[in-house]
């Protein structure tokens, strides 16, 4: 074997950050980490504080658990500058131990999962997994996702948006509006938020006044969605780049009324039934419509499409696309996965090979011009 062929991929895992999903990124990024493939990959454990600071050390997953002596961690984090591709000091010293073949964020939700980290990383020109810039920021905002998936003739349920600060000034027009259009159960989300956090089922008015303070403190824009009766929560994960696809469909029966962010991680309580209990056409529509709905947003990587079903006539509602799924030892997109043939370890080994496959792609378009004539020289 040559040098290079021995030589270990350096991965950064970059995980926690400014988000109400912080506690959920840490658990993925444990898992993640335990995964990798030591023989394969050195890992680099990127941490970022709830406050925003970049810690890199063998103990940055644990100090962040226990947010305890992270005052004493050493700030290292990535700059905008494409020649370094490496993690800095303060100082602005680069470390060579620091320098990184690719990333693998895990940043849930908000300053991670909406576009801003790819953006850097963009900029830092280091390959990363997952979607870029454009299908981050749209898959993160659930009225702009809806708006392009509705143009693409996808199945989405009926709603309707407000900008929060109209929500907390004049509530009653927000909620004679809503009343006026939609019908009763609705859930009001931030748009910009993941794992059900800010979202609230609302049967009624009372409920619903409740449940738009309550998303409104969460986001500047608040979306209300028309609920479907008896509908089935179905979820598929999928991969790839400019030829995506999708896994087997699972199903997801909640412990409580909706899937909300205690269902999902605390109660332990909600069930997955893998595969789905769906006729053979309603699964390939499933899987179709879920790699075009990531193909709609210039998905890249992964993303985990939800769904809802209905029971009795199987009519099928496009709910949302995540473009950085969960990775904890229960989340659904690395199981699915599992269950259509690809073991986590592989998963993680396609989903860095993605990464690195689309940045080389990326680093072939040209970024240059040159005019025939120096006329940006001459004083105008």
């Amino acid at each position: 074997m040559t040098e290079s062929t021995e030589k270990k991929i350096r991965i950064g895992v970059i995980f926690g950050g400014r988000s109400g999903e912080h506690e959920v990124s840490l658990v993925s990024a444990t898992s993640i980490i335990d995964a990798l493939n030591k023989d394969k990959y050195e890992v680099v454990p990127i941490g970022i504080t709830q406050d925003g600071r970049w810690i890199s050390s063998g103990e940055s997953l644990k100090l962040l658990k226990s947010r305890s002596g992270l005052d004493q961690e050493p700030e290292r984090f990535l700059v905008p500058e494409p020649n370094r591709q490496s993690l800095v000091s303060l100082n602005g010293e680069a470390h060579p131990e620091m320098r990184l073949d690719v990333v693998f964020p895990v940043v849930h939700g908000t300053y991670g999962e909406d576009g801003t980290l790819q953006g850097l990383l963009e900029l830092a020109n280091i390959p990363y997994v997952g979607a870029g810039i454009l299908a981050s920021s749209v898959g993160m905002d659930k009225i702009i996702q809806k708006q392009l998936h509705k143009h693409a003739e996808l199945p989405v349920v009926k709603y309707e948006w407000f900008l929060s600060s109209n929500c907390k000034s004049y509530p009653k027009n927000v909620v004679a509006s809503i009343e006026k259009k939609l019908r009763y159960p609705l859930f009001v989300k931030p748009s910009n938020t993941g794992s059900s956090v800010g979202i609230s089922k609302a049967h009624n008015r009372k409920e619903l006044f409740d449940a738009i303070a309550l998303a409104s403190d969460y986001d500047r824009k608040v979306i209300v969605e028309q609920g479907v009766k008896n509908a089935r929560e179905i979820e598929v994960s999928v991969l790839g780049n400019d030829k995506p696809i999708a896994s087997i469909p699972g199903e997801i029966i909640p412990s409580n009324e909706f899937y909300d962010y205690d269902a999902k991680y605390v109660d332990g309580k909600s069930v997955a039934v893998i595969p789905a209990k769906l006729s053979k056409s309603v699964v390939k529509k499933i899987q179709e419509l879920a790699v075009k709905a990531f193909t709609v947003l210039d998905g890249a990587g992964m993303a985990r499409v939800d769904f809802f079903v209905t029971k009795k006539t199987s009519r099928i509602y496009l709910n949302e696309i995540n473009t950085i799924p969960g990775f904890t030892s229960i989340s659904m997109y690395p199981k699915l996965w599992e269950a259509s043939g690809i073991s986590y370890s592989d998963l993680l080994d396609r989903l860095i090979h993605l990464a690195l496959e689309r940045h080389e792609v990326k680093n072939k378009i040209h970024t240059t011009y040159h005019p025939a004539t120096a006329w940006y020289k001459s004083p105008r």
